[in-house]
């Protein structure tokens, strides 16, 4: 999560010197978090399999356009929306418990599963 974590404020701190995004170029609320879990989900998958760092990272890449394209989104407007959401920093943490949240009740599900 860090390692998402930290790209994105690099992202936003590319982006400092434009104009502010209206709530209308952005993916609402909800749509961030159920996107952001499934890429939390999909950096989880690409670790932990028993390839190079470098091959993960391009398997990673892939995986995260097949997120993308699940959700109908295209790369460019989750970068505006999550350089939007990170100007308000209360606003980020509340979304990130939501899918720290969802990530442990799915976490809880597959191990009742087991």
């Amino acid at each position: 999560m860090n390692k998402v974590f930290l790209t994105f404020l690099l992202l936003l701190s590319s982006f400092s010197c434009t104009e502010s995004n209206s709530s209308q170029e952005v993916l609402s609320e909800d749509q961030m978090v159920a996107i952001l879990i499934d890429i939390q989900l999909t950096e989880g998958k690409a670790s932990t399999l028993p390839i190079t760092f470098d091959s993960s990272q391009v398997l990673y890449s892939l995986m995260e356009e097949e997120v993308f394209r699940k959700h109908g989104v295209s790369d460019s407007l989750f970068t505006k929306s999550m350089v939007y959401y990170l100007e308000d920093a209360g606003k980020m943490d509340q979304m990130y418990a939501r899918v720290i949240d969802s990530l442990v009740v799915l976490e809880n599900n597959s191990r009742t599963k087991e």
